[in-house]
């Protein structure tokens, strides 16, 4: 099914809108009107039967021809639009103006009245029908005023009604969808724009209508989003690019290795010391693997394996008790504390243990012979916080800010010598952020520095 355009929807819903509230306002436009002029009709009923109510109380001391007399003057004074009728309460009439010599039904109690419609003589007529009482004597009094006038008004209203209100909502409909197109005009230009940015100019940015309405903030946020796919593309391509001259030293070494071996027939030291060769190199090609796999894992949004309440105490140790053989060979003071009580937290202990042992083996590494490294454990406000000290070469200030940054080395040289290829700390920093912690760094240029983890404990 074919959805319509957003504008020709607008148009359509406004329209539905624009019709109900136009058949509302002219439906409570005519019954006001209607109301109205049968208040003011039934006001002047009223005052025609007040004026009876005064002429029989004025003129029944003389009789029923004064009465008649006054009567029949009273009718004349009220025009062609005006009927009335008086009679006793036992039927017999008194005074009738034209068309109304029907006969007149019992007496009702003083004071009922009764109010309707009426033909007489094919004119609509409003009639009130009274039983009034003077002087002891009941009567029945009709008054009628002719709705006619009235009813080609409320016609003429009606006809306005149905005419002007469809050519009205047509109108408003044409202006409507005009507008909505106008409005989106610069949605389309955004729709243009975007179709023709392309993964090699993720720079171009769509231009910002400055109205300070939705437009414009919705031109930002594509915008925003543009900037974070090209810093994403410029990280996906870097990434590819690092990890693919990462792999291409130690396959080029096994290769020369296993190429110069063949050459020509060698002893068995010599095959075996090659092969010994290529089995470092491909231990080494191993590991960058494992370390690609990880962080692919990390950017798909991999949950914690084997998530549980573990204790970090026992992590912590594990990757000490690891630790501790390197800094021995490298004859460094190495020393690690942890609090009397457990501290636990909710994930993955292998992970966890991961994590010490990267930031333990980084200090190691850039950690000259003599010197010295710490690591504490403690607890601090609902949080583990692990502190990882070393008195090696220190981070530059303009380095601190990308220490954990994919394949990036602050030293270059001393990385390649150690064999890094500046994946551990990237992989820290997914492990305790995926925990629900971070990490961060303080460092000065030779005199050492300081990672720290924050991970919030396990209640319960």
């Amino acid at each position: 099914m074919r959805v319509l355009p957003i504008g020709v929807r607008l148009t359509v819903w406004y329209s539905l809108m624009l019709a109900l509230s136009l058949c509302l306002f002219g439906a409570v436009a005519y019954l006001s009107m209607s109301h109205s002029i049968m208040v003011t009709v039934d006001e002047q009923l009223q005052q025609h039967l007040q004026a009876v109510r005064d002429i029989i109380n004025d003129n029944a001391a003389s009789g029923v021809p004064a009465i008649q007399d006054e009567l029949r003057e009273f009718a004349d004074s009220l025009g062609k639009g005006a009927r009335l009728r008086v009679a006793y309460g036992d039927g017999l009439i008194i005074y009738a103006s034209p068309d109304m010599q029907r006969e007149v039904g019992p007496a009702r109690a003083p004071g009922d009245s009764r109010k309707f419609h009426m033909l007489i003589g094919g004119t609509r007529f409003w009639l009130v029908h009274q039983t009034i009482s003077v002087k002891g004597v009941d009567y029945d009094v009709e008054a009628a005023a002719s709705t006619q006038v009235f009813d080609r008004s409320l016609s003429r209203f009606r006809h306005l009604l149905y005419g002007a209100g469809p050519v009205f909502l047509i109108v408003a409909a044409l202006g409507g969808y005009w507008l909505s197109r106008r409005a989106l005009v610069p949605v389309d230009q955004m729709i243009q724009a975007a179709r023709t940015i392309e993964a090699r100019d993720l720079e171009r940015r769509l231009a910002v209508p400055r109205t300070g309405d939705e437009l414009e903030r919705l031109a930002d946020t594509l915008n925003e989003m543009l900037s974070r796919l090209e810093a994403s593309f410029q990280r996906m391509t870097q990434f590819t690019a690092d990890a693919s001259h990462e792999l291409r030293t130690p396959i080029s070494v096994m290769r020369t290795n296993a190429e110069i071996a063949l050459r020509r027939p060698r002893s068995d030291a010599e095959y075996r010391e090659a092969l010994a060769r290529i089995l470092d190199e491909s231990e080494k090609v191993s590991r960058l693997i494992e370390q690609l796999l990880l962080l692919a894992r990390a950017d798909s949004g991999f949950p914690i394996p084997q998530a549980r309440r573990v204790d970090l105490n026992a992590a912590m140790q594990n990757a000490c008790r690891e630790a501790n053989v390197l800094a021995e060979a490298k004859r460094l003071q190495f020393h690690w504390s942890v609090p009397d009580d457990p501290l636990h937290v909710w994930g993955d202990s292998t992970s966890l243990e991961r994590l010490f042992v990267i930031l333990l083996d980084n200090a190691i590494k850039y950690t000259a012979s003599g010197g010295q490294v710490d690591m504490r454990l403690r607890s601090d406000n609902g949080f583990a916080v692990t502190d990882v000290r070393d008195t090696g070469a220190g981070i530059s200030a303009d380095d601190i800010g990308r220490v954990f940054d994919r394949f990036y080395r602050a030293d270059q040289s001393r990385s390649r010598e150690s064999g890094g290829a500046g994946l551990g700390l990237a992989i820290g920093r997914w492990i305790a952020e995926v925990h629900g912690g971070e990490i961060s760094v303080e460092s000065e240029l030779g005199r050492g520095s300081t990672f720290h983890v924050k991970i919030p404990l396990s209640q319960g």
